[in-house]
């Protein structure tokens, strides 16, 4: 067989003579770029015409480099807001949509950064190298897509544990007055994330600059900042970066939720985030309502919170726990965006003014603080020990105000009254503490049980601290065995008694 050239020159001829024709005929058409022009500027929005193909949410670029996001779409106009300074931004100038929607960056390299709401790093650590991003706004899981709520988040914190369970997947609100200890309770649910390999995220929404700082600096003290993405909006940032930096943490969290991590993500404080999104739709333009905000506030808590939840095992088990923060104005839970956001979530956590200022800290409230996941998000043997606690302590706040009144008392009301402010002792907890479960089910067994009787009120918490120490030097295996069988067994309630008894014979009864 001839391999020579010469025999397919016929063929190549006439492939090149296709290719010539082709191209005699081809005419290009160039695709129209979406630009359009500013027909004016304010503060922190923007309206621009001639953009004809934009999406909501579309990020837009100015002729000062600034980013906008496209947020109102009217057959005239579209209103953007202006994710930075709008300065250099002049009636005329030139708008560019970009095709994308707004996005973040995501990713293990996000963790131990404090970063602004579009991911940019604040903290002067230099770039974060992920090719990674997520858009901040996503359909949140379906239906069929989860699984129930029904494994624990410890915060360490007693008071919570006990009363007010948060568990896996769960919406955990904390609402009170300023100045009720809000902030440092999410923190130190953040803190004590370590021993559970629960990744977090802070986000920081209207703070003052000191405040983000300073819990920072607390998480860094403790080691926390490892396992932590804090994002930042604060108060002197854009009226539009508050806006978006909820989404934003929500972005960062799912991408590790659907990784099959276990995250918490903190919204403090979701009143300011209505205010800034009420401060952007007035300028806008669009119509008022209830106390000025716009008719979609109720939407947009809603479609943020609902993307927390916690995944089935064909997608990875991972879950995303939610904890916004909302501020009342004299302990008032029905204004607006409270009853919104207590109508959206799985529970509240209510911090009193009253009971903050007479030293009870944390400051929950038993009888108006409520967890709707209930005693699925505990563990069996603290839902056993901690289950008549909740009643007691309700049932205390009900006859101290009865007291009050001078009559004379009966024995039981007079029992009830003194095992109540033992419990009010017990539950108090230092900042930036952490107890393990099996202690905590250790402490109000004993509380449950009739050991706290005897110890004088100004007493409990050096009987509760001498306990733990003396369980961790002397009855490691009781603290194991809490661990390991996770219920009251009638095995381990003996072994707890007989510990109890020993501790008060030989620690609590020969204190110096």
């Amino acid at each position: 067989m001839n391999d020579s050239p010469h025999e397919y020159a016929p063929g190549l001829a006439r492939v090149l003579q296709e290719f010539r024709e082709e191209i005699a005929q081809f005419e290009y058409t160039p695709e129209p770029v979406s630009m359009g022009t500013v027909m004016d500027v304010g503060e922190s929005i923007v309206h621009v015409s001639g953009l004809r193909q934009v999406m909501v949410g579309e990020i837009l670029r100015f002729d000062n480099d600034s980013l906008g996001m496209a947020l109102n779409l009217t057959t005239e106009s579209v209103g953007a807001i202006i994710m930075g300074s709008n300065e250099g931004i002049v009636r005329g100038g030139n708008v560019q949509a970009l095709g994308y929607v707004a996005s973040v960056p995501v990713g293990e390299q996000m963790l131990g950064r404090v970063v602004d709401a579009l991911g940019r790093p604040v903290d002067g650590k230099g770039p974060i190298s992920t090719a990674q991003v997520r858009p901040i706004e996503r359909p949140a899981p379906g239906i069929i897509e989860r699984a129930p709520v029904d494994q624990p988040l410890t915060t360490g914190i007693k008071a919570v544990d006990a009363l007010v369970p948060i568990g896996r997947g769960q919406r955990q609100l904390i609402i009170g007055d300023r100045q009720t200890g809000k902030t440092t309770m999410a923190v130190d649910t953040i803190l004590n994330q370590r021993p559970d390999d629960v990744l977090c995220i802070y986000v920081a929404i209207g703070q003052k600059l000191s405040n983000v700082a300073q819990v920072v600096d607390a998480l860094q003290r403790s080691g926390a900042m490892e396992h932590t993405v804090v994002i930042t909006a604060e108060a002197s940032a854009p009226a539009a970066l508050q806006y978006i930096a909820p989404y934003a943490g929500c972005a960062m969290a799912e991408e590790f939720m659907h990784s099959g991590r276990d995250t918490l993500v903190v919204y403090d404080d979701l009143t300011k985030h209505a205010w800034a999104y009420r401060q952007l739709s007035l300028l806008l333009r669009r119509p008022p309502g209830r106390e000025a905000y716009p008719g979609d506030i109720f939407y947009l808590h809603a479609r943020l919170l609902e993307r927390a939840g916690r995944l089935d095992e064909l997608r990875g088990g991972g879950s995303m726990t939610a904890v916004p923060i909302v501020e009342t104005q004299l302990g008032d839970l029905a204004a607006y965006i409270p009853t919104n956001i207590i109508s959206i979530t799985d529970g509240q956590i209510y911090l009193e003014t009253e009971l903050f200022h007479s030293g009870v800290r944390p400051a929950i409230n038993a009888g108006l603080s409520v967890s709707r996941v209930g005693g699925a998000a505990q563990s069996p043997a603290m839902r056993q020990v901690a289950g008549q606690i909740r009643l007691d302590m309700a049932q205390y706040r009900e006859l101290q105000a009865f007291s009050q009144f001078g009559t004379d008392l009966d024995a039981a009301t007079q029992t009830a009254l003194n095992r109540g402010a033992r419990l009010v002792e017990l539950i108090k907890q230092p900042q930036h503490t952490y107890f393990a479960p099996e202690d905590q089910v250790a402490i109000f067994f004993a509380a449950t049980h009739g050991y706290l009787q005897n110890v004088a009120i100004d007493e409990v918490s050096e009987f509760e601290s001498l306990l733990v120490q003396y369980l961790n030097r002397e009855r490691q295996s009781v603290r194991n065995a809490i661990a390991f069988e996770r219920r009251m067994t009638p095995q381990l309630e003996n072994a707890l008694s007989l510990a109890l008894n020993d501790f008060q014979r030989t620690t609590w009864e020969n204190r110096g």
